[in-house]
This record gives structure tokens, sequence and C-alpha cells, in this order.
């Protein structure tokens, strides 16, 4: 054609001739829409790699805060953390399974004592940071220090009362204390750091609604748990019954007693001296066995005093009663 245009031939489709087939390729699609998040100009795609960024971090945390296996506590173990806790519960004659100290602190002069009880007891020593140290005690003040000690072995109460009779306490009458219902370890830690400080043969405490001891007992003590044996019991009732068909008078504190403390007639025999919980006092059935009930006196316009506190001053009372009768 004049023009240069190229003619189609007569009864053909498709592209001209010389085109090449562009104009065919042209129509066909580009596949698939991507989905949004992959688009890197959507603010799916920005959502996405935020989230991605999120679990690298997630990732990481979790492995950082992973103990190393040798770190990991046995069953049932607890850890005992601080200081003057840990020198005191070593001081004690509590068994140990390992000592666990941060570098800062493994050349403290007063931490000498730990690792050589630690090395003769055998118990191994162990290198732990202070983050590891942070994460196996939960957040607690540790000072870079902590032990691990096996669960409590408990006595039983017939263990008490033939412990009346022994070493230092032969020709002592028995003196007990039995907690009710308390269910504070700081209460029961406090409790038998008073009866070590005062002579009592052991703490007798029941299996249910009741503060075992444990590392926070041990604390709290100041190393009196390993030096005051304690029984738990199934039954509190029973256990009282028990001790007083060997002889003991049970006493129960109750701000309402009847008679106070320091006035009670029978100091110079066995006593088992039983104190309720703080809000609840003493259970019905249990104030129902004690052979007395007593008060400790204090101010009008205080309502009540703390179950530990009040343990600890009635056994000063008794402890002044029998000197006095001596």
């Amino acid at each position: 054609m004049a023009d240069g245009r190229t003619k189609r031939p007569k009864g053909k489709k498709g592209a001209l001739v010389g085109s090449g087939g562009n104009n065919r390729r042209r129509l066909q699609g580009k596949g698939p829409t991507p989905k949004a998040e992959d688009r890197v100009y959507h603010p799916a795609h920005k959502r996405k790699l935020a989230a991605e960024a999120a679990r690298r971090e997630q990732a990481r945390l979790e492995k950082a805060n992973r103990l190393r296996p040798e770190l990991s506590l046995a069953p049932g173990h607890e850890l005992i953390a601080g200081r003057n806790a840990v020198l005191e519960a070593v001081r004690s004659g509590i068994p140990l399974s390992r000592v666990f100290v941060s570098g800062g602190v493994a050349s403290d002069e007063r931490l000498g004592e730990v690792v050589r009880t630690a090395t003769a007891l055998g118990a191994p020593l162990f290198e732990a940071s202070r983050t590891e140290l942070d994460r196996m005690t939960d957040g607690a003040v540790h000072q870079g220090v902590a032990i691990e000690v096996p669960p409590y072995e408990y006595a039983d109460v017939e263990d008490l009362v033939e412990r009346a009779g022994k070493g230092a306490r032969a020709g002592r009458p028995g003196l007990v204390v039995a907690l009710d219902s308390v269910t504070d370890p700081h209460n029961l830690g406090a409790v038998m750091r008073s009866a070590s400080a005062f002579g009592a043969d052991g703490v007798v405490v029941p299996e249910r609604r009741s503060a075992g001891v444990n590392a926070t007992v041990w604390k709290v003590s100041a190393g009196a748990a390993a030096r005051v044996p304690a029984a738990r019991v199934p039954n509190l009732v029973a256990a009282l019954g028990k001790l007083k068909a060997r002889g003991y008078f049970a006493v129960g504190l109750d701000g309402r007693g009847d008679t106070a403390i320091e006035d009670i007639s029978f100091a110079d025999a066995p006593i088992v001296l039983v104190t309720g919980s703080e809000g609840k006092g003493l259970a019905r059935l249990t104030r129902e066995t004690c052979d007395a009930i007593a008060s400790v006196p204090i101010a009008a316009e205080l309502e009540s005093l703390n179950a530990a506190v009040a343990t600890g001053i009635a056994l000063y009372q008794i402890d002044r009663l029998r000197a006095r009768s001596q």
C-alpha cells in the first residue's frame, strides 16, 4: 500500500505481519495480585515487618532468659538467698546441696565461711551471673549468693516430747508451740525464732491451711529452723490430745482469754502453747481442746497482735515464770 501500512492477509486473524506478537502479549495478564503484606508500598507490609521483628526479639529474650541446665534445681529443692540468711542457715547446720555465687562476690571474706562449709560437706560451688540469680530467685534480693537446700524433714510429735528430756533440756518441763491455721511463712519463721530463743522443744503445724517450712521460713527464722524441729500433723486437735496424754497443759492464746499469760499457775508443768490465725483466731475444736485460754494484755485502742508477736511475748512470759519458780 502506498501509505506503508502492513496489509493483513484476507481471512486471517492474529497480529499483523511484522508486529512480532507484541499486541497479543500486551493483552495477557501479569499473574495473581500479590498479597497486601507483600507489597512494599502497602501499610500491611510495614505491619508484617514489625511483627517479624517482634518475634525475633521475643526469641532473643527467651534464649537469654533460659537458665543453663546445671543451674536448674532438683524437684522439691529450694533456694535461700541473701548474705545474712545464707550465713545463718549455714551456721545452723542446714543441709546443703549446692552454693551459687556471682563473680563479683566470690572473693568476699564474709562468704568464705559458706564456701568452706560447702566444701567440707561436699556441696559443689557454682558461679552464676547476677542476672541468672535474679531469675533463679524470682527477683528476690540475693546479694550475689544463694544456697540450694533439699526439702525440709519434719519431725513427729513424739520426737518433740522426747527432746524435752534430753541434752540441755534435761530436767526442764516440756514446751511446744502449736500453730492453728497460721498461713503466712513469715509468721512461722518468726515463731520458730522465738521458740529457739526461749527454749521451746519444737513447733507443731497442720498439714492443711498452714504454712510449711520453706525458704522464706528459713530466712526469717535466722537459722532457728535448723535448731527447732517442726512436726507436721494431719489433725491438730488429735496432736494436742497426744500431748495432753503425755502430761502437757494446752494453753490457747486469745485476746479475750479469761487470764493473762503471766498469771497462769502451771508454768512449771509441760505446756503446749496454741496460737490461732491473726484473723479468725483459734478454731472452735482447737479452743475446746485447750485446758486454758490466756491473753496477752495490750492497750485498749489496739485490736489484736500479730500471731508471731503474741507467741513471742507468751513464750517470754512462760520463760520468766519458770525462772522464778526454780
